[in-house]
């Protein structure tokens, strides 16, 4: 059973006011979530260090949800590498949505020590601040390069290969610090696999951009769209109000046996990079016609890449009431306009 929140596709019932903390709030994730949560009047605080996030992007949420509700919101820069932050933000929080991190693969193979510093050591900093403070639920960003080398599809919660980056790794002993916490101190956690998340505000720029933002983005300025290997890799790309809706459910979800998990978040759907190529081409091309020429530029296969991707949603659909509402095709009409309307 889900509480009030159920699906952010729906128009917002009014919610009790409640005390969330949500860390990396000034990225790409962090800010959907921030601004979702203040669009329906709760009380937010954001960490954050900058690294990898943006003031634009908080500038963006608080034009958004106006200026009465942007005074529900307090950040505090800081790094969750120090013990000290993540104690201090977590207090007097009923939950925490913790999606800092250090994102890409690429970077975590150029960068592993840096990975590991923020990846691990952040995210037990945050645990133990979490448990500290007795927040009621502590919903972490996973992912679904967790799966790795395993070859099955779709990909299931409870089956896993052997991770293929040092980004991996960090994200599976994520998972196993959230088992040993609730079984160790009864702190009970939910983890969500990400996967191939995309929307507004997903940085273009960049080395390690992810593909959606770095296509719309070269398209527009009529730059070259490169392809690691033949494009027939696959993905299970994922609109961001689904992400935001899965965070949620699982912050609220009244059913205890829901707890101590993890969960795909995804659409459920396949599509190739070759398929996505066209798709992002066609939209950009309604604005700017030149783009309809455009041709994609293929090159060597990604070191660290899996070649498939594709969730099975049933157990989140199941425990935590996930229903996705926008499939790729609406996902990136809706990424469109943000992308021409901001570049």
């Amino acid at each position: 059973m889900i509480e009030e929140i159920t699906t952010i596709s729906q128009e917002p019932k009014p919610d009790p006011i409640r005390h969330w903390l949500v860390t990396g709030c000034a990225g790409f994730i962090g800010s959907n979530l921030v601004e979702t949560l203040l669009g329906r009047g709760q009380q937010v605080t954001g960490l954050d260090n900058f690294s990898t996030g943006f003031q634009y992007n908080l500038d963006q949420v608080e034009a958004a949800v106006g200026t009465e509700k942007w005074k529900n919101f307090r950040l505090i820069r800081g790094d969750i590498r120090d013990a000290g932050v993540c104690a201090s933000a977590c207090r007097g929080k009923e939950f925490v949505l913790h999606q800092a991190a250090l994102g890409s693969v690429p970077r975590s193979v150029e960068d592993p020590l840096n990975t590991n510093e923020n990846n691990i050591s952040g995210f037990l900093n945050m645990l133990v601040a979490a448990r500290d403070a007795q927040v009621k639920r502590f919903v972490y960003a996973a992912s679904s390069s967790t799966y790795g080398d395993h070859p099955g599809l779709p990909k299931r919660e409870d089956t896993i290969g052997r991770p293929l980056s040092p980004y991996a790794v960090t994200k599976y002993v994520n998972e196993l610090y959230a088992k040993v916490f609730a079984s160790t101190y009864g702190f009970k956690t939910i983890g969500l696999r990400y996967f191939n998340v995309f929307g507004k505000r997903q940085d273009p720029h960049g080395g390690y951009a992810a593909v959606i933002p770095l296509w719309f983005s070269s398209m527009i300025q009529e730059k070259p769209v490169f392809i690691n290997g033949d494009g027939e890799t696959s993905r299970d790309f994922c609109y961001i109000d689904n992400c935001v809706q899965a965070n949620l459910n699982a912050c609220l979800v009244a059913d205890a046996a829901a707890a101590d998990q993890v969960y795909n978040v995804a659409y459920g759907e396949r599509t190739t990079l070759n398929e996505l190529f066209y798709l992002i081409r066609d939209r950009v091309a309604k604005r700017y016609g030149n783009v309809a020429k455009i041709e994609p530029v293929y090159r060597d296969f990604r070191p660290g890449d899996v070649r498939h991707s594709l969730a099975d949603i049933s157990k989140a659909r199941d425990l935590l009431g996930y229903r996705p509402g926008y499939s790729v095709e609406q996902g990136l009409d809706l990424a469109a306009e943000w992308y021409i309307d901001n570049l």
